[in-house]
């Protein structure tokens, strides 16, 4: 990790180019630790699906070139605010925080691989997966997490590949999927899509459903956050991951 030359606390995050939710989400999140602030730094993500063009997208080559932009601005966490990784397998993740260190000195994290952590420390072993995707790549999601002994337990996804379009999913569709998923009594839900508007309704939807939701803009974050030494309950206000998951 670079040299920190004050007290400051910088965040870097990658985001897909047709992102609009992550960036207003994430700053609105860190509002109450004055000290940090977050660098977004944007490759090309237009559409999610699993033909050979869509998956070509997240080749590390164009990543890269991101974070070592963000590096110029002596971050201290490098995070890939996107989930691809579901569908494309973990290992394509962990493989990306190595080269992102390797490329920059710097600590790397994700919002699946925290996600997957998250769920390790907390003995969740059931997941409902809400998310905008279509059915083919959900399935995908839903296989690479039972491959690592988490069982879906609830599922709701809306049939979409255009990225930006996931961005104009209502608050109210998003609560309706939270509610069909819990149905099936997960031990945790995740909403799975970093241009969702799902994190601002996690306080809410978790005091009614009784059910931890971990939004992968929030998964991130929180990663993020204890990369750099700082205590993540004084996030507030963002639902059960910050003040429980220590």
């Amino acid at each position: 990790m670079q040299n920190q030359t004050s007290n400051r606390v910088l965040l870097g995050m990658l985001t897909p180019s047709s992102n609009t939710i992550l960036e207003p989400v994430t700053t609105r999140m860190i509002a109450g630790i004055n000290e940090a602030s977050v660098h977004f730094g944007r490759f090309k993500v237009t559409e999610i699906a699993l033909s050979e063009q869509a998956l070509a997208q997240f080749d590390p080559t164009e990543i890269l070139v991101g974070a070592e932009l963000l590096s110029h601005a002596k971050v201290q966490s490098i995070g890939w605010s996107g989930t691809a990784a579901g569908w494309r397998g973990f290992a394509a993740d962990e493989d990306l925080c190595e080269k992102i260190t390797s490329h920059t000195g710097i600590a790397a994290c994700t919002s699946v691989l925290a996600l997957n952590e998250i769920l390790a420390l907390t003995g969740a072993h059931t997941l409902g997966i809400v998310s905008p995707y279509t059915d083919d790549v959900q399935q995908k999601i839903i296989n690479n997490y039972i491959n690592i002994g988490i069982d879906p337990a609830g599922d709701a996804h809306l049939g979409i590949r255009d990225n930006f379009s996931f961005s104009e999913v209502t608050a109210q569709q998003l609560r309706d999927m939270c509610r069909e998923v819990a149905k099936a009594k997960p031990e945790a839900i995740a909403i799975y899509c970093t241009n969702l508007a799902g994190a601002p309704l996690v306080e809410e939807m978790e005091a009614e459903l009784g059910i931890p939701i971990y939004d992968t803009i929030a998964t991130v974050t929180w990663k993020a956050l204890k990369q750099c030494h700082i205590d993540t309950r004084r996030i507030t206000g963002w639902g059960s991951l910050f003040r429980e998951v220590i």
